[in-house]
């Protein structure tokens, strides 16, 4: 049997925290063994009560001193801003992260253009941006991981085998879709019941903050990614449509299965994929269609768990020295 290994979330309050606790309560290594949030005093079952009766640990106030004495690694479930304020002391006394928010993706002045002063600029030299088809090898090795966005796993996952084909400089234009629970507990307007239901619309049309972070990780200009949400009214899944212009005399649907034949956590589909069918998981289904020198490209996830916690698990089992599907789900929440 394997050595037990202790971990922690701060942030346990949100969706994403609740899928965590689901996936480590039943996790063979990994020892959940502290939950926090802004406030503390409180349990986990009262935060998510769908826990009643299967988790029934406390959550205290984050403390970085009592999450480093409790925990080998932490992940860290909070928005910009707030993460880089652990991250800091954190990494000092050699805890291992994995970082949800956006503090670590991103280029310094790429960052503070699109969210805030960064006040830990020695650490985006020490980061691995957590898509383990790009990064595998660096996030074994890697004590912070930077947990990617849900529309950039959607969307570069879907271009990766195909950025070699691409007309150098042509516009890619990526349409996706999200279910609400990407925006978050917090009520606001734009996701109030009554404005989401039977209801469908565009936000943050090519100025969104994850355009820039699928140009980064792709290593193409900013301009030349059309990045456009739409919120639709689901509870989860992610379904992003993207076109691209291509070159050359290939069969798209081979070099996709070619590209991802060893990758368990992607799936080549031979029909347009759906949000249902990776509800749940940590796969990327993901379609190719090409017409002349179009290339139409088709990436379903579940946002909250390729697109967040799933994937968080996977980093984590890397870092920690385990097979990376440790504990992460694999069948679909259908019907």
């Amino acid at each position: 049997m394997s050595k037990k290994i202790n971990v922690g979330i701060i942030g346990v309050s949100g969706y994403t925290g609740l899928e965590l606790v689901k996936m480590l309560i039943n996790h063979p290594t990994f020892t959940l063994n502290y939950l926090a949030n802004s406030t503390g005093d409180t349990s986990v079952e009262k935060i998510h009560p769908s826990l009643s009766g299967v988790c029934e640990l406390d959550v205290v106030k984050a403390d970085v001193e009592q999450c480093a004495s409790a925990c080998e690694l932490v992940f860290l479930a909070v928005p910009h801003k707030t993460a880089m304020a652990f991250v800091k002391p954190l990494m000092k006394k050699s805890i291992k992260i994995v970082d949800f928010s956006a503090d670590y993706r991103l280029a310094q002045d790429v960052y503070e253009e699109y969210y805030c002063p960064h006040t830990d600029v020695k650490n985006l030299e020490n980061v691995v941006y957590g898509l383990p088809e790009m990064f595998r090898e660096e996030i074994k090795k890697a004590s912070l991981v930077a947990n990617p966005g849900c529309f950039p796993t959607s969307a570069i996952l879907g271009l990766l085998p195909f950025m070699s084909k691409r007309i150098e400089g042509t516009p890619i234009i990526i349409d996706a879709k999200t279910g609400v629970s990407g925006a978050g507990k917090k009520l606001s307007e734009t996701t109030h019941f009554v404005n989401v239901n039977d209801n469908l619309f565009a936000y943050n049309p090519f100025i969104h903050r994850h355009a820039p972070e699928i140009a980064q990780k792709l290593k193409i200009d900013f301009d030349e990614v059309n990045f456009v949400p739409h919120l639709v009214p689901l509870t989860r899944g992610m379904l992003s449509s993207i076109y691209i212009q291509v070159h050359g005399d290939f069969d798209a649907v081979a070099l996709l299965k070619e590209f991802y034949k060893s990758e368990k956590n992607v799936r080549v589909s031979d029909a347009p994929v759906e949000m249902k069918s990776s509800a749940g998981t940590n796969f990327c289904d993901i379609y190719v269609k090409r017409k002349g020198n179009m290339l139409f490209i088709s990436s379903s996830i579940d946002n909250l768990m390729r697109g967040a916690s799933s994937q968080a698990l996977v980093n984590a089992n890397l870092m920690m020295g385990l097979d990376e599907n440790t504990g992460v789900p694999n069948i679909a929440y259908v019907p």
